[in-house]
């Protein structure tokens, strides 16, 4: 299990054996670089051990309240905070002072207890599985895989990853191996366990501070946690898109004196290059600043992708975090970045849309759902009209509306691909029943059911997995508990005032930066996947397509697939769908060439390890 992650701890590595329990960890070092912060790390009486991965931002804090209380320290880690704090504080209090992004288990062994615990938003990931008695944990479902506990793929996750490109927190790809949620605690004892949530975040108040009032709150907290996390013994770094969030960060450690340097990926000749926008940025908070020009065949493929991740994942946007993190590992092992910001102070075009919709929804009368329902088949389905229809069916149908609204595994079926062991897979998101009073609340139910979907299982699974692949540890001040705690109450027409996406920062951003970059677009790492799956990687998908692995396990069907991709070529351009079976493919090939690692032990004392 350990050799698996491998790439995300190459600073060392270290087994721990108890009678019963045995905890193992690859080390990448951030704070407390000498011996001192190894891990597994123990108590000097062997009472408790612990294995964790991420960063307590606020461990100073926490370690010089234990001493005070007697505790005495032999490093200069985190690590060992959390192990004084739960034999001072015990684990929920113990918790609750926690500040950071972090996924542990903590083995008690005088009470034969192992307690699991991963961070409130979910940037860590923890995977485990139970069997006859025993439980085993990992970062990855892959660590799982290697060790023999697993190997029987799921159907139903396989139908989740070809209806959203990844995977949903509430299964992974093997039966029986499953994510702990985040904002949760796993108590395990003698072959039982139990979870309990310890946070959530708070729902939108509708009332609350001014606008002027909620910019200027945003800055005090948002300084506070870009302060905390630049604190590390190794070089920090930040991302600079030019975009809004990226450009506040940096703006924050400019104010903040850090002498750190600024990265941005350039993409000479191309459209959506950024580097100039991030140059002005950067002269004008005089920050040191590297731009990596990356060409087009430096781009990684569904290979890498593949590689990174732990179960099949098919973010786009992934492969540019992968290039940038590979670049980036050069100079730095700490980066922030300005992921989060758009999530919670709503800065997609869909939470415009929705909050319109909901305040539609809480005038129209009763009657207008089944009016517009019988209306609904003979409206146009191309260009504004298929707009303004999704926008009516949100305004009647609130969030089951929302999720049917994209392609999906039924596009499979349509197109005559699924194999027998698909045929009858069906996603319940897209069975929540139509609802007006849930159009009346839209986007407060979007909010919680993108947070616990899409947002964890895509976007912090994509920087995660992307970072890590190269050891290097990314940190964003928008995921700072305080702050999300903070914007999250906010109403939301102060998030979206004046009808602007991410009203808070943008203004923040005009006031400290520049107007510019207030009004600047939305920025990522986008790939063109689409266009290069029919062109540079056309034979690739051919190839792999005559005679899949995919079809000779039963999943889809080689000869509809490929007359698909046909269609697609000829128009230059292939559909979301076929990349997901892209990398569905190459992941299934990688995962048989690498057998799992069961020969070498004992099955039996496995299925007994913590």
């Amino acid at each position: 299990m350990t050799a698996a992650l491998a790439a995300r701890g190459p600073n060392g590595s270290g087994v721990d054996v108890f009678d019963g329990a045995v905890l193992g960890h690859r080390r990448l070092s951030i704070f407390d670089l000498s011996e001192a912060g190894r891990q597994p790390m123990t108590t000097p009486d062997r009472s408790t051990s612990i294995v964790f991965n991420g960063a307590i931002y606020n461990f100073r804090q926490l370690r010089a309240e234990l001493q005070e209380a007697g505790c005495r320290f032999f490093s200069q880690t985190d690590t060992e905070v959390i192990l004084h704090g739960y034999r001072e504080w015990g684990i929920d209090r113990l918790v609750a002072r926690l500040r950071g992004m972090f996924a542990f288990g903590l083995w008690d062994d005088v009470r034969r207890k192992l307690f699991l615990v991963r961070d409130r938003p979910g940037v860590k990931p923890l995977i485990f599985s139970e069997t006859n008695g025993g439980i085993a944990f990992a970062s990855t479902a892959r660590a799982l895989h290697q060790a023999g506990l697993a190997s029987d793929i799921d159907p139903q996750a396989i139908g989740e990853f070809l209806e959203w490109g990844y995977i949903t927190d509430s299964r992974t790809v093997y039966r029986n191996v499953f994510k702990l949620p985040a904002a949760t605690i796993l108590e395990w004892q003698h072959g039982v366990s139990s979870t309990r949530e310890y946070w959530t975040p708070p729902l939108a108040d509708s009332k609350g501070p001014s606008f002027d009032e909620a910019v200027e709150e945003t800055e005090r907290v948002f300084l506070n946690a870009v302060r905390m996390r630049l604190d590390a013994d190794v070089p920090v770094g930040a991302l600079l898109s030019g975009g809004v969030d990226s450009s506040l960060v940096c703006w924050a450690v400019s104010k903040l004196g850090a002498d750190i340097t600024a990265f941005t990926i350039g993409t000479p000749g191309d459209a959506l290059d950024e580097s100039a926008d991030a140059r002005r940025t950067a002269a004008a908070l005089k920050i040191r600043h590297q731009v990596i020009d990356l060409a087009p065949e430096e781009m990684p493929g569904a290979e890498e992708l593949v590689s990174a991740y732990g179960e099949p994942f098919a973010c786009a946007s992934g492969l540019g975090m992968l290039r940038v993190s590979r670049a980036v590992r050069e100079s730095a092992t700490v980066l922030l970045t300005g992921d989060g910001g758009d999530d919670v102070f709503l800065g997609y075009p869909e939470h415009k849309h929705f909050f319109a919709a909901q305040k539609l929804a809480r005038i129209l009368p009763n009657a207008a759902a089944p009016i517009w329902r019988t209306l609904r088949g003979a409206f146009p389905k191309r260009g504004i009209f298929r707009r303004a229809a999704h926008f009516a069916d949100y305004a009647t149908g609130g969030l089951g509306a929302v999720t049917r609204a994209h392609p999906g595994i039924d596009t499979y079926r349509d197109w005559g691909m699924l194999g027998e062991r698909l045929a009858e897979i069906r996603i319940p998101n897209r069975e929540i029943p139509l609802s007006s009073a849930s159009a009346r609340d839209l986007l407060s139910e979007f909010l919680v059911y993108d947070r616990k979907g899409r947002f964890v299982a895509e976007y912090l699974t994509k920087i995660d997995g992307s970072t890590m692949r190269y050891a290097l540890e990314a940190r964003s001040p928008f995921l700072d508990q305080e702050l999300w705690s903070f914007a999250a109450s906010l109403p939301f027409s102060v998030r979206l005032h004046n009808g602007r996406l991410k009203a808070v920062l943008r203004e923040l951003a005009g006031r400290r930066i520049s107007l510019d970059v207030a009004a600047g677009r939305k920025r990522g790492f986008g790939v063109p996947v689409e266009r290069w799956l029919v062109t540079r990687w056309k034979r690739d998908f051919e190839d792999a397509f005559h005679g899949s692995e995919l079809a000779r396990q039963g999943w889809v069907r080689d000869d509809a697939v490929l007359a698909e991709f046909r269609r697609a070529a000829a128009g230059g351009r292939a559909s979301r769908q076929l990349w997901y079976l892209q990398v569905l493919e190459t992941w299934l090939r990688h995962e048989q060439s690498a057998p799992a690692k069961h020969d070498l032990v004992d099955r039996t004392d496995l299925l007994r390890v913590v």
